[in-house]
């Protein structure tokens, strides 16, 4: 349904759209069906509802449209993605009613030959097989009236999406000013205040020691770790593709649908069961990229609910081409306030910079105060360099805004940016140019990036407005599937 959507991601940056699984099958029209008991509606759009039962067929559908298995349709966070998906798919469709677009009959013909299964079933002679066209239907639960009318609306929903989407700059002059404002060079000097310089002048006493371990316990708490046993499906070489396809199969389903432990799943496809002992949210320290606990995927399965508090197997995660791993928790080992004893030196370390940044901060604000009275003093700065928004060569954050918002009228300037943790940095700026070439690549760039957000708030409003005229009332969370779900 989102064909047209999808061909502007760039412009609309899919950050305000999670399109995951298109409205109809192959190309048939959603099911709105608002006869359904309350407790099953999650969410409803202009008083019909949203039930748990659709976002469960459509994420089966879209699980085996990616190839995947059932337990990947299970997962809450996809489950939430399809809710989405299907949320802004009742949205943008009750806007097509309201705004009532129409569409012409060449229009819905040019989108019909455009569908590669419609043009396979044109004859070399060039007629059409109406046979197996309503063959097609039919296989996928279609008439040709309801066919037809999806088509049309989908090419309403592109319609309204193109109109949209072309939000544009009113006048080039903008994006040139804004080109300007990020090749506008500043010439720079910089003082940098350092709290490892100021480190011998510190001193702590036990008392202040003892004191800050007391109020910062949490700073010294040892992570939350589990000990963990996983098994690891890898494919031979040798192997014909379609038989470890299966195995890959068997090994998904026997990991969720055995879930209290592995060794079915090892027994049945001769895997050994291997361990691991200290693995935290951060995964194993000391073993290679492409060890099985280092995917970031697996850990997070692994510190999820369903395996921390249910011990129940992971999901097999693909970790490399060929690659299926699944794990469970063995044990728990909570977080924990590591004794004084036993942190004394850090404790320590963290007292000594913190003591030494408020004497590197100091001493940058007795510098500061001076140089008001005497801004035209280069003394103790670095040699100058040129930067602008373009080139910020090593400004970076609210030094480099801070820098290029200076008014040139009070050149020479000089600006206080804090570096925390480290100490703070004076800035000296005493002159502006404008660079002699121009890159044209960048400029088309900018403009670019300035028309994408230009769009991409246009987007965010019209999405908006529409959301409160239909009225979008949310009735109930998406839940959990049961255990027993997803057979």
């Amino acid at each position: 349904m989102f064909d047209i959507v999808r061909k502007h991601q760039k412009l609309l940056q899919l950050v305000l759209m999670l399109f995951i699984v298109p409205s109809f099958a192959m190309f048939g029209i959603s099911s709105y069906s608002s006869f359904m008991d309350k407790e099953t509606d999650l969410i409803k759009v202009n008083g019909k509802p949203i039930t748990a039962q659709e976002v469960e067929n459509a994420a089966k559908r879209q699980a085996e449209r990616v190839g995947g298995n059932l337990q990947i349709a299970q997962s809450l966070q996809f489950r939430q993605a399809i809710l989405n998906e299907l949320l802004q798919q009742r949205i943008l469709g009750f806007a097509v009613t309201n705004l009532r677009l129409q569409v012409g009959k060449e229009s819905l013909i040019k989108s019909l030959q455009g569908i590669p299964q419609i043009r396979a079933l044109y004859r070399q002679d060039g007629s059409f097989d109406d046979a197996r066209f309503k063959q097609l239907l039919a296989s996928n639960g279609l008439n040709e009236e309801q066919f037809y009318a999806s088509q049309a609306f989908d090419l309403k929903i592109g319609q309204l999406v193109n109109s949209v989407a072309r939000t544009e700059i009113g006048t080039p002059k903008l994006s040139e000013i804004v080109s300007t404002l990020y090749e506008t060079e500043r010439q720079v000097q910089s003082l940098t205040f350092n709290a490892k310089d100021y480190l011998s002048k510190v001193n702590p006493s036990q008392e202040e020691l003892q004191a800050f371990y007391n109020a910062n316990a949490k700073l010294f708490e040892s992570p939350e770790f589990v000990d963990v046993e996983y098994i690891v499906l890898k494919a031979d070489p040798k192997e014909d593709s379609k038989v470890f396809s299966e195995k890959a199969d068997q090994f998904a389903n026997m990991t969720y649908d055995q879930a209290d432990s592995l060794k079915p799943a090892a027994d049945k496809l001769k895997l050994s069961i291997q361990t691991q002992k200290g693995l935290t949210r951060s995964g194993v320290a000391g073993v290679s990229r492409d060890h099985p606990l280092a995917n970031p995927k697996v850990v997070q399965s692994l510190f999820g609910d369903e395996a921390l508090k249910n011990k129940r197997n992971t999901e097999a995660v693909q970790t490399a081409p060929g690659v299926f791993v699944s794990a469970r928790v063995v044990t728990f080992h909570p977080a924990q306030i590591l004794p004084y004893k036993e942190v004394a030196t850090e404790v320590k370390r963290q007292v000594s910079q913190r003591a030494a940044e408020k004497l590197a901060v100091a001493a940058a604000a007795e510098k500061y105060a001076a140089l008001e009275k005497e801004p035209k003093s280069a003394a103790g700065f670095a040699s100058p360099i040129w930067v602008s928004r373009n080139k910020p060569t090593n400004l970076l954050g609210p030094a480099l805004d801070d820098v290029m918002s200076i008014n040139p009228d009070k050149f020479p300037a000089i600006i206080s940016v804090s570096n925390p943790g480290v100490g703070a940095t004076l800035y000296r700026v005493d002159q502006v140019r404008q660079p002699t070439g121009v890159d044209a690549k960048v400029h088309k760039a900018q403009a670019q990036q300035i028309q994408a957000l230009a769009a991409q708030s246009e987007f965010a409003g019209f999405m908006s407005y529409w959301r409160d005229t239909a009225g979008v009332k949310v009735i109930n969370p998406l839940k959990p599937p049961s255990s027993g779900a997803g057979s």
